[in-house]
């Protein structure tokens, strides 16, 4: 009995959560914007103390399916920000249904005990490289809804953004920007305190596979970045780059924990 009610209330956190997100989803375009509003910032709050409740339990528990949650969430939090300054910003719909399936996901997958840590570099290796994803996903929302407003107006219809393209676009290679230095960050931790950070002697970069995807994915921001400050560039071109670095990205950690979760069943 003790224990059913402890795994009861482990899913009652994402499981309401999950349920707020999906009524947004599903309901969002006959909910008066106040009434949407109110709706993603209780569904955010519920998300949060969801991650809370995994990452600070006893032991606490992380996986690839709290990465991506905690992605959404960072995503959510930026987004209720920006409505603040920019209301007319129309993503709330894709939010919440990206909120909606990271929750199921966490209550499919409930990730594996962290091993206990004596580095205080390792929180803040993982604090680094999760911002970098969530600060990649917003500029991937933003691109998105920057190509999906672009398209609308070639076909002579009214773009549905609600914001100006080049606001949007700006907007966009900020965050790009910002996660860049934080990815950027997170291997020069990685690289220089590896053996304090995982408690294994090695010398320099060790090539596992999350390792060469988040050095492509470095690379491929760097030469966007690069492009964009040099050449101007723009449109789907940059589009194109800013999804196939953020897909490496995503190859890097989530991809690699998926296998070991997933496929092999194995907690490492």
């Amino acid at each position: 009995m003790i224990l059913a009610s402890a795994s009861l209330g482990h899913w009652a956190l994402p499981g309401l959560a999950a349920l707020v997100y999906g009524l947004v989803a599903l309901a969002g375009k006959r909910l008066s914007a106040r009434a949407a509003r109110v709706s993603l910032m209780l569904a955010w709050l519920l998300h949060g103390c969801a991650i809370g409740q995994d990452l600070f339990s006893t032991p606490p528990h992380f996986g690839f399916a709290q990465t991506c949650s905690i992605t959404v969430w960072l995503m959510m939090t930026v987004y209720l920000v920006e409505s603040q300054v920019m209301p007319q910003m129309k993503a709330r719909l894709a939010l919440a249904g990206f909120g909606t399936a990271v929750l199921l996901l966490t209550l499919a997958f409930p990730g594996h005990p962290l091993p206990p840590t004596h580095s205080v570099l390792l929180p803040l290796h993982w604090a680094l490289g999760i911002a970098a994803y969530g600060l990649f996903a917003v500029a991937v929302v933003h691109g998105w809804v920057m190509a999906r407003s672009e398209s609308r107006i070639r076909q002579g219809q009214e773009a549905d953004a609600g914001v100006p393209l080049l606001k949007l676009e700006r907007l966009t290679f900020r965050f790009v920007a910002a996660g860049f230095v934080l990815l950027t960050a997170t291997l020069l931790v990685g690289t220089l305190f590896g053996e304090a950070l995982y408690g294994k002697a090695h010398l320099g970069w060790r090539w596992d596979h999350k390792r060469v995807f988040a050095l492509l994915s470095w690379l491929v921001f760097a030469v966007l970045l690069f492009g964009r400050w040099r050449f101007g560039w723009r449109g789907k071109r940059a589009l194109r780059m800013l999804y196939a670095g953020s897909a490496l990205l995503l190859l890097a950690y989530v991809g690699s924990r998926f296998v070991l979760e997933v496929v092999l069943r194995t907690p490492a």
